[in-house]
């Protein structure tokens, strides 16, 4: 049962439907400001600290009674890029939603699909 497996990962909900298993999923697209630590003397133009994003999406899996959330990064960006450079961010993490969308669509798992 699921109960018993460590289930960390969307594909490991992926091989749980494909195994039979009725699987449904609940997906929640974040937008979150993060700071990343730059080591010292990693190069003369950064500064310490560099404001960044990450686009995460937050899958909520049931199985039955039992729900587990996994979350996975699509892409990270810096804070002060240009817009241009944002919409190709977002092209590309939408991309990989895809990708992973249709693999979920191929084992028959139940979710709707949403983009950033």
């Amino acid at each position: 049962m699921a109960e018993t497996r460590e289930l960390l990962r969307i594909e490991d909900f992926i091989t749980l439907a494909r195994e039979g298993k009725d699987v449904k999923a609940e997906i929640t697209l974040s937008k979150q400001s993060v700071t990343q630590k730059v080591h010292p003397g990693a190069t003369e133009e950064m500064k310490g600290e560099m404001d960044m994003y990450l686009l995460t999406g937050n899958y909520s899996f049931n199985v039955g009674n039992w729900k587990k959330v996994v979350s996975k990064i699509y892409m990270n960006g810096s804070a002060g890029e240009s817009m241009n450079d944002a919409k190709i961010n977002i092209s590309i993490a939408n991309e990989r939603l895809k990708m992973d969308y249709k693999r979920m669509h191929d084992a028959r798992i139940a979710f709707e699909e949403k983009y950033f």
